[in-house]
This record gives structure tokens, sequence and C-alpha cells, in this order.
């Protein structure tokens, strides 16, 4: 089968021709159709986060085997099926679900794969949607999409469910207590969708790029803070003219982590998702004096992706904009890059021939 992935030591994807699996026990092969394009796609083919003063974390040491076939927002057709499956029948479309663990600690009996410290998410440990085909360990990772245009029922794997989780750890509140969300790309403006969907009146955008900020307010966001200098907590102060009872980061760098912190009132809660990378200083005290919650979130369970695609059939979520490319090497380098330099409002998804 043909793939593009990253050699190991080198950030140029190339093609390559890997032999196609054959589905064993309740394996299921599927062939690609939709695949979108995340920006933590540019970290693995980086090969590093950044850790601020710690320095790198090298995705070879996490055991992430190169080369690499990255891409895990997919829809595909069901082309085979091993001997142990049921439920799905061959020439349907699905979408995948692809943060898989390893199904016998105590997160993924509890359902929360996306937190299994042995994760073998598609895409990142196993081969992804950056390829004409992709295999799947059992068919309950993969989802009817109904009517949903499978463009935007892609990027429900990571960017709706990544938003959605996020939003789940500040909601409920009240409709007028405002929620700040910092990086209004793909992900984020999902997130600013998600907040208006669910009943959420007082969200603040934030970003660089004045595009991105005027599709958030065309889904929702009561107002927004165009990133310009050097003082975005004041910026986002002088937004909101209320104390802060949540932020959710995005970008997650030095900048923002450190003013979602200081725009937070008494008791609030800064959820941080993005994986730009450094790393945030604050005063031990005040953490107890405000009583601050700080909480990582990485993407969403399985039962909340199912969460996510009924509030999308129900019409709960308008559609983010959606960038066609094509699914070939230059399709998947062009989009990376893109999304590196920043500026993208939506989600990048490409299609197969």
């Amino acid at each position: 089968m043909r793939a593009f992935a990253v050699p190991e030591g080198s950030t140029a994807l190339s093609e390559m021709e890997f032999p196609t699996p054959t589905p064993q026990g309740t394996e299921v092969l599927l062939r690609v159709s939709r695949s979108g394009v995340c920006h933590t796609d540019t970290h693995l083919r980086a090969g590093y986060y950044d850790l601020g003063r710690r320095g790198k974390l090298r995705l070879t040491d996490r055991g992430v085997p190169y080369p690499l076939t990255m891409g895990h927002e997919v829809v595909g057709v069901v082309e085979a099926a091993g001997p142990d499956v049921e439920g799905v029948a061959l020439g349907s479309t699905r979408l995948v679900y692809p943060w898989i663990g390893c199904g016998e600690c105590a997160a993924c009996l509890a359902g929360r794969e996306n937190a299994c410290p042995a994760g073998r998410n598609l895409g990142v440990a196993r081969p992804g949607g950056y390829a004409d085909r992709i295999l799947v360990p059992h068919p309950r990772y993969l989802l009817d999409i109904g009517d949903l245009d499978p463009d935007w029922a892609a990027t429900m794997a990571c960017s709706g469910l990544t938003a959605y989780g996020a939003v789940s750890k500040v909601l409920p509140l009240p409709p007028d207590s405002p929620v700040v969300v910092i990086g209004v790309g793909g992900v984020g403006l999902t997130a600013v969708a998600t907040l208006h969907a669910l009943g959420h009146r007082a969200v603040c955008a934030v970003d660089r790029e004045e595009g991105n900020l005027a599709v958030a307010r065309g889904l929702g966001a009561s107002t927004s803070v165009a990133v310009t200098g050097d003082d975005l907590a004041g910026d986002v102060r002088k937004a909101v003219g209320a104390p802060v009872v949540a932020v959710i980061d995005f970008v997650n760098n030095e900048q923002t982590a450190s003013a979602a912190f200081e725009v937070l009132a008494k008791g609030g809660t800064m959820v941080q998702v993005g994986l730009f990378g450094g790393e945030l200083t604050i005063p031990t005290a005040l953490l107890a004096l405000k009583m601050v919650t700080v909480q990582g979130s990485f993407v969403g369970t399985l039962s909340e992706l199912h969460e996510v695609l009924e509030l999308a059939e129900q019409g709960r979520i308008p559609r983010i904009p959606v960038i066609a490319g094509e699914l070939d090497l230059e399709g998947v380098t062009d989009s990376l890059d893109r999304l590196a330099a920043g500026g993208v409002a939506g989600r990048i998804v490409l299609s197969s021939a």
C-alpha cells in the first residue's frame, strides 16, 4: 500500500510502499477516503516537543516508530475484516477513533483509552491515515457517520473530540460567565462553536489572525482579542470586563499559559490543550489563594466521540470551515507547512482520488 511517511532523522515526507496488511482476528482494513490534517502532526514531523528549560522530548524516546505514517482524522470505507469481526459491513463508510490504548490498564478499563500510559494511537504509534489504507484493531473504534459530510466528519476524530473534551472540563457554568478560548484555528473554532451550541453566551476568542477571529465571531464568540503586544492578560481583561471563570488554551506556550493564569478569577479553571511548548512559572502561593485549577486535556474518550457525532447529527454544532486538499505527497506536505506557518482558519481535510 502507498503511504506518505516521515523517515527517521528527517522532516521531509516521502512516498513509500508498504505491504497491505491482511486483517487478523478483530482487525478491520479500511480504504482511506478522507484524512484531516492536525497541528500535532507538525510536532510529529519535527520529531520532538519543546519542554522549555528541560530541552526537547524526542518522540523516538517515547517509542514512536519511524518511518511514521501520520494522520489521525480518518474516514474510510471498510475493505476487509478479520474472522472475528461482527457488525461492520464491507463497503460501509466509517469514522475511525484513533486514540487506542493497551486495553488492560486501569484507564483503558474505565473507558479512558486516551489516558493510557502505553497508548497505541493510530497516526502516532501505529500507521495512520496519510495512506491509502489503514488497519484498525477492533470494530468498536469505527463509528457510523450517517448522513454527515465525510469531510466534516473526519475532523471530529481529533478537532471535534479535542474541543468537546476540553469544553466538558469547564462546563457547566452560568451562561454569562466569561470563558476565554485562546487560539481559534481548527480546534479552537470547534470549541467556540461547541460552547455556543451548549448554551454558553460569554465566549472571548483570542488569536493573532483577524481572519480566525472573524470566523469565531460567526460561530458564537461574543467578543474577541487580537494578539498584538506583550500584555495579553491586560488585553483580555479589557475585552471581557469581568473576572474570567475559565480559559481553554489551544496554543499553550509560555505567553498564553502565563496570560491564562493571570486572568483567572478566584476558583477559576485553566485547561491546557495546545502543544506549542515552553514552560509555565507561577507563584505557588497564588495557586492556593486563588484556588485555581490547572488541568491538561488530551483529545477525548470513545464515548465522547459518540456524543460529538450525536450533537453534529442533531445540527447542534455549526460546521467549521473545511479546506479541501489532495491526499498525496504534495497535499500532505503543503498542508503541514501551512499549519506550521499559522493562520489556517478552519481544518484542512485531504481526499483520496
